[in-house]
Formats: C-alpha cells, structure tokens, sequence
C-alpha cells in the first residue's frame, strides 16, 4: 500500500465509529474486512477468516499490502456504523451482540448470522461480495439462493483458537520446470483454508518476503505446503512440498501462558528427523513479546530445492 493509499485508510481510522470492533466493540481494532468493508479486532478477524474470501477477505489495517480497489471499498461503504446500519438494520429485539470477552461459540454464531446467513438485513434482501470486493444487493429469486447455498455448508461449528503468520521469505535452488528456469509460487493448506503467494517469474532462487496468515482451529493437523511452476496454457507443475508441524509451536507458545510478562528466549525446538522436511533443528523463540519460528525446509518429492519460512503464533485468547 503506497502512502496516499496508507493515508486514506488512516482518515477512515479516525472516524469515531472505526474506533471500535464492528462486531464486538472492542477498542482500537487492528483488521479489518476490505470487501465488506468494517474494522475488526484480532478474535473476530479470526471467525471472519473462517468464512471464506467470498464472503470476508482479513487484512491487517498496518502488515498487509492494500490494492487501491480495497482501499476504495473500504471509503466506499462509510465505515463500521455505515455498515452496521445494514448488516445489523433488523437484529431483534432484545438480541445482544458479543462483547469483547465473548467466548469462541457466541462470537462465530453471530457473525456467521450477520454476514454468512445475513439474517440481520431487511427481508428479501441480499447483499453478494465479488473477488474486486464490490458488493451488489438483489430481490431476485436467483440473488436469494445462491447466497443460501452459502448458508448451508456442512462444515459445522468450529472454534478457533489462533492465527498462524507464515512469512514466506525466499526460495533456493528450485528445480527447473520450464525451459530453463521456472515461474514459481507457493501454496499453504490448513485444513480447507488456503493461500498463496505471488508468481516469481523466471527465478529459481525467489525472494517474497510475504506474509500469509492462516486461522487454526482447536483441532488442527500439518501445514501443508506446496511450490507450484504457474504454466499459461497447461497444468502447474509440482515443483516440491513439504508438512509444518505446527504443534511444536502452538504447545510450546500455550505452556508459556502469558508472553508480555517474560523477556526474549528460546522456549521450544522442532526437531529434523528422517520423517520430516527439516534441513535442520527449527528453534522456537520468543522475541519482543512475539513466539517466531525459523524454518528451513528441504522440498520433498523433487530433485532439489529449499524454502525458509518465519512462523508467528498469535492467539485468540491472550
């Protein structure tokens, strides 16, 4: 995000309205949904990210990069109140938000119910998000169930308990897939979340530096990864993949308790193997009140080629 776009988002921050969660009201909220277009905090932004891109798209209010069409549809909606007024134009009578302290379970039910099922919003209503962040709203039969068919994933209640950052920095000595070189990018799966980089066009050793961040669920398994060659005319080619096991740091961030009251350490390893991807021992530290992860991983199933990731844990319940 370039500084005249950095600017207008900060202007938008300073109405009183945005000063607040638009879900849970709790102060000074450091995310925010670009395509519906509200400031959230860091609990409910993970519940919104649960929900999907086409429904909510999460981005860090100062780590992300914002596109001037975010940017703009964020302007364009007026901020938290304006969009309350229609999300929330017909909760019923009696009916209490969450608060800030909200459990897991109260906080999805709702905002699953103000934006998922869009229950709050006059009847016959709609209101359909595209991948440009647009929002369009609709009477049309047609409008109505396709966004039921959002309503009715069998996906059940699923509490989250944290959100891990993944800093993509570089790739060495990947395998080459074109001609002579590759065009890769690389995929993390969690569960049905996904995410990706960029495309690093024509470069077997990428530099990203980006950071892409993926909600945990109380239930989770590995991280999977995968590096892809993006091809124009035929299938992306495999170019590696490994697992991050997250558990090391989770466990070891969760035993700690309460980071801000201790100073930098290490608190925890995970440990190369022959069952794992690890060029070599991952430390697990704690920097600045922060628990980061250094890893190095040896690509799997392909002739060569290293990624190294930084990994950040940031819990939902402090």
């Amino acid at each position: 995000m370039m500084n005249k776009g950095r600017n207008r988002l900060k202007d938008l921050l300073l109405h009183r309205d945005n000063h607040y969660c638009a879900d849970c009201g709790a102060p000074d909220p450091k995310w925010a949904s670009s395509n519906i277009g509200v400031f959230i905090c860091l609990k409910c932004s993970g519940v919104h990210r649960s929900l999907g891109t086409h429904i909510s798209k999460v981005l860090s209010v100062s780590l992300d990069k914002w596109s001037d069409e975010e940017i703009d549809s964020m302007i364009e909606v007026g901020g938290n109140n304006a969009a309350n007024a229609v999300y929330e134009a017909f909760l019923p009578e009696g009916y209490s938000k969450p608060s800030p302290d909200a459990g897991n379970e109260e906080r999805v039910k709702f905002i699953r119910s103000k934006y998922e099922l869009q229950e709050f919003l006059k009847p016959g209503l709609r209101i359909l998000s595209t991948n440009s962040g647009k929002t369009f709203q609709s009477d049309s039969k047609e409008a109505l169930d396709g966004s039921n068919s959002l309503s009715h994933r069998n996906d059940g209640m699923i509490e989250y308990i944290g959100i891990l950052k993944v800093k993509v920095v570089k790739g060495t000595n990947l395998a080459i897939k074109d001609m002579r070189s590759s065009d890769p990018y690389v995929v993390l799966t969690l569960g049905q979340q996904k995410v990706q980089t960029t495309v690093k066009k024509s470069d077997l050793n990428p530099v990203w530096n980006e950071e892409l961040m993926l909600s945990v669920p109380d239930e989770y398994g590995s991280v999977k990864l995968s590096v892809y060659d993006e091809d124009t005319f035929s299938a992306h080619d495999i170019m590696g993949e490994a697992e991050i096991d997250i558990q090391p740091l989770i466990t070891s961030a969760m035993a700690l308790g309460d980071v801000e009251s201790f100073e930098s350490m290490q608190i925890g390893k995970w440990l190369k193997s022959d069952d794992n991807a690890l060029r070599n021992d991952s430390i697990i530290n704690l920097v600045d009140g922060k628990v980061k992860q250094d890893v190095l991983l040896k690509l799997q199933n392909v002739e060569c080629g290293e990624l190294e990731l930084e990994l950040e844990w940031i819990p939902l319940d402090p």
